[in-house]
């Protein structure tokens, strides 16, 4: 854990007298009523990533990794997902971009929270960015996010350093839900770090073979990847009773 420790003592030096007692003053938001837990937040996300980018989405359970979660939550995110950017091609343009190299897909990582303000926000990042390294674009999906205008500033401010985006999830209405900062898209994907997953992790390995499926036939199978609800009141009919 000595990388993260590096690495979140880094973002703190950046910090202001001011937003350092702020973290101290203020906790992670959580509602008191908020009772429900971020595995409740992925079929929200997996809602919005359809809608939003045309990805089909896996749950990577960390419990499943062979060193525990202690070790592995650094190591892969909460969800991973793929859209096919050929789909809509004819056979013959795609079997041809095929031999030109061009990508026929692109591949996301998700880290989810609850809440998110300056007492989590760089653990938050630092699990984002570790576990997004070998993906296209990696994004931070929260549920609450702090409005204070000095976290949005910083917030802004490592999103756009790291190239991690942020989406802000709509509990209440899922088609409100928001790209706050777009992620910075990375053309070369991290082979080595994506065999690393997979040596540690079956739901990994299974989103992998899903992928290349898809890639292959050009269409992704929906029974491969999390379930897509399309009905976004059934989505928040799931969280009542839990908040």
């Amino acid at each position: 854990m000595r990388p993260a420790r590096f690495f979140l003592k880094a973002l703190t030096d950046n910090l202001t007298p001011q937003q350092r007692e702020n973290a101290i003053q203020s906790p992670v938001i959580k509602s008191q009523e908020t009772k429900y837990r971020e595995r409740d937040l992925h079929p929200f996300l997996v809602y919005f990533a359809h809608a939003q980018f045309g990805a089909y989405c896996k749950t990577i359970y960390h419990e499943k990794s062979k060193k525990g979660v202690s070790f592995n939550q650094w190591l892969h995110p909460d969800l991973v997902g793929i859209a096919l950017t050929t789909q809509d091609w004819k056979r013959e343009v795609v079997e041809f971009s095929k031999q030109a190299g061009y990508a026929l897909a692109k591949l996301y990582s998700f880290e989810l929270k609850i809440g998110l303000d300056f007492s989590n926000l760089r653990e938050a990042f630092f699990q984002g960015v570790s576990n997004s390294s070998w993906a296209n674009e990696g994004y931070l999906a929260v549920a609450e996010i702090s409005e204070n205008a000095e976290f949005q500033s910083e917030l802004r401010r490592l999103s756009e350093s790291f190239g991690i985006g942020v989406i802000r999830l709509d509990v209440k209405d899922p088609d409100n839900s928001e790209i706050m900062y777009s992620a910075r898209e990375r053309t070369e994907l991290d082979w080595e770090t994506i065999n690393k997953i997979a040596e540690q992790n079956p739901d990994f390995q299974e989103f992998l073979q899903a992928a290349r499926n898809a890639v292959m036939v050009n269409k992704p199978n929906p029974a491969d990847f999390d379930p897509v609800e399309n009905d976004s009141d059934k989505l928040v009919a799931t969280l009542k009773g839990k908040s």
